[in-house]
This record gives structure tokens, C-alpha cells and sequence, in this order.
């Protein structure tokens, strides 16, 4: 089992920037990308941006490309995603996880999610 700490969040203006990062420890062999999923209020959890640990690729919603960019600490099992240019419809928590495809974007665990770490972003 993966034990993940998500942290970063907080609140900034618009056109700002925030890093958040997830620290992961137990069998993260056992995984092959982490991802960053987001949750804004009365809205479904969707899904932003994921990295295989191997290789680095990443991969990103169309709604933060060119905005977010997501890089991992393989001797620190920690994944990142840095976010600049921030806009009011990025306010959510902010979630990570090791159950994710990266190709398709999908969660495919028993939504067992961690405390998350909520970014708000003012206008």
C-alpha cells in the first residue's frame, strides 16, 4: 500500500503561482505513474496531470497545458506540479494519486484519496 501526503496549496490571485507536492512512501514500486487529480466544489473530481516514474513523461488535461507542469523526484518519491498563471476556475483540492492511467487520464482505484490540499485562487 502507498501512503501519499499532498501539500503546497493555498491561496493566491489570479495570474499567480503555486507548487504542490506529494510525498509517497510504502510500495511505490508497486506503481507506475502518479497523477494530480482536482475537485472544486459541487463539481466531479477530474482529472489534471500525470508522469510515469520511469521515463518522466507527462501527461495534462487540455485545461492546464501550457499552464501546469508536473516533474517527479524519483530518490525523494515525490511528484510536483508547479502551476503558474492561475486562474479563479482552478480553485479545488487538490489530490494525488498512484492509481491512475496517464494515457487516458482515468482513476481506476477505490477512491481511497488522501487529505488533499486546497488552492484557491482569487479574482
Amino acid at each position: 500500500q502507498v501512503q501519499l501526503v499532498e501539500s503546497g496549496g493555498g491561496l493566491v490571485q489570479a495570474g499567480g503561482s503555486l507548487r504542490l507536492s506529494c510525498a509517497a512512501s510504502g510500495r511505490t514500486f508497486s506503481s507506475y505513474a502518479m497523477g494530480w487529480f482536482r475537485q472544486a466544489p459541487g463539481k466531479e473530481r477530474e482529472f489534471v496531470a500525470a508522469i510515469m516514474w520511469s521515463s518522466g513523461r507527462p501527461y495534462y488535461a487540455d485545461s492546464v497545458k501550457g499552464r501546469f507542469t508536473i516533474s517527479r523526484d524519483n530518490a525523494k518519491n515525490t511528484v510536483y506540479l508547479q502551476m503558474v498563471s492561475l486562474k479563479p476556475e482552478d480553485t479545488a483540492i487538490y489530490y494525488c494519486t498512484t492509481e491512475v492511467n496517464p494515457y487516458s487520464g482515468r482513476y481506476y482505484g477505490s477512491d481511497q484519496w488522501g487529505q488533499g490540499t486546497q488552492v484557491t485562487v482569487s479574482s
